[in-house]
């Protein structure tokens, strides 16, 4: 996983976990906590989770990203092999992606982005994608604009690309 943590006393006090390596009682703690985001694809994320159902929709290698701060949830977002473009060879994805209200505009998103990159390095992919409505967001993290596609409600979404060192 990525190495990231912020220490205080001697213990580690933010970390990025990921969803599906956690033991049953963390993940319904984060599971409950990703319940309570304010956007409507993070209850679907929330759904998609409780009924296992996440991998097939978005390919069995799909891993969540949670950057937590001791036990509770700042951000999370999902790195896989597909997301909500239908039917394209583009991959891997970042989707989800979602910081809750107290920890907006510091940039901590951008540590999950760091870490699907390092993953995405690992596995010799050559770009991330990543699907949004968002303008102006994710180009402070090194995204650019790649073009319109339809997604898996034949709508625009603006699809944004990453070029991997």
């Amino acid at each position: 996983m990525c190495a990231i943590g912020c220490w205080e006393n001697g213990k580690i006090i933010m970390q990025i976990k990921e969803y599906f390596t956690l033991d049953e009682n963390e993940k319904q703690m984060y599971l409950a906590q990703i319940k309570q985001s304010d956007w409507g694809a993070g209850k679907y994320l929330y759904e998609l989770l409780k009924s296992e159902s996440l991998k097939k929709l978005c390919g069995e290698k799909a891993k969540v990203l949670l950057l937590t701060e001791k036990e509770k949830l700042i951000s999370f977002c999902t790195f896989a092999e597909k997301d909500d473009i239908p039917t394209t060879e583009l991959t891997p994805w970042v989707g989800f992606v979602y910081t809750f209200p107290n920890y907006r505009g510091k940039r901590r998103i951008g540590k999950l982005l760091e870490c699907a990159y390092s993953l995405a390095k690992l596995n010799g992919d050559k770009h991330i994608y990543i699907s949004t409505n968002e303008n102006g967001l994710y180009e402070k993290y090194g995204y650019t604009f790649y073009k319109i596609m339809k997604d898996i409600n034949g709508e625009d979404s603006r699809v944004y690309i990453t070029n991997i060192d």
